[in-house]
């Protein structure tokens, strides 16, 4: 990086369901900030634009630029350019873990696999955007179909000591798998790691997850039972960047410093 800690560039990764900012220098990063998208992606933008400069100090005129990037990364009308999350993904591992790597990154809703070479270049990714399976919507449903708080998945998933798996990984017919085995009296927490290791079944369908393997996203910030699993069916240690959620929003924030 340069050592001109008056360039401030500002990274905002407006997902689907999530959109999350970083604000940084030279010096490292200045704030962090996320807000649920909702229907309004440029309402959501500006919000955690606020938010990151009002906790940085630092005054929007002094930002240099704001790489906007993401499912709505067309809609930030303030941003001075938009960066596809495919390349400000790589870009965010890569300066955390400068290796080859595999990025599986579950997002609110799709899931994206990224192979990144040693030198940081992009070799090649793939995309699940044409079912909700596996991703952040899913859990949602799931969380949903259980009466169950979002936040209290990880915790029941942890206390399951059973192997119970769900027939299908189609969120529909997964439902309807759910209500079956609730009325026959299936603890909470089995339903709970199967509906788990249905997403990580998804995962290892979609790529062989070959190499050094890295996990973000706001599904894996939230449950990190997720990525134990994932370790147990890959048989190797899977890397976690400090804040999974922010991953594509640093590394739009990274691109916009260098350019």
């Amino acid at each position: 990086m340069s050592s001109d800690a008056s360039n401030h560039s500002l990274g905002l990764d407006v997902g689907a369901a999530a959109t999350k900012a970083v604000l940084l220098n030279p010096d490292g990063v200045l704030a962090r900030a996320v807000r649920k998208s909702g229907a309004h992606f440029a309402s959501a933008a500006s919000a955690c634009l606020e938010e990151t400069t009002a906790a940085s100090g630092i005054r929007l005129e002094n930002i240099q630029s704001i790489v906007a990037t993401g499912y709505g990364r067309r809609n930030v009308d303030f941003a001075t350019t938009a960066i596809t999350e495919i390349t400000c993904h790589a870009r965010g591992c890569y300066e955390t873990f400068p290796h080859a790597i595999t990025i599986v990154d579950i997002g609110g809703q799709d899931n994206k696999v990224i192979s990144v070479t040693d030198t940081g270049d992009r070799r090649n990714f793939k995309m699940n955007r044409k079912c909700a399976a596996g991703t952040g919507a899913f859990i949602e449903e799931i969380a949903g179909r259980l009466d169950t708080p979002i936040e209290q998945l990880d915790n029941l998933a942890r206390s399951a000591t059973g192997n119970l798996e769900l027939g299908s990984f189609c969120t529909v017919f997964a439902k309807t798998e759910l209500l079956s085995l609730i009325a026959h009296g299936t603890p909470l927490p089995e339903i709970v790691k199967a509906a788990f290791r249905s997403v990580v079944k998804r995962i290892i369908e979609m790529d062989p997850l070959a190499g050094r393997m890295v996990m973000t996203g706001g599904v894996i910030a939230h449950n990190t039972s997720i990525v134990d699993l994932v370790t147990e069916a890959i048989g190797r240690e899977v890397l976690v960047p400090k804040h999974p959620q922010f991953t594509g929003a640093y590394g739009a924030a990274l691109l916009g410093l260098e350019s």
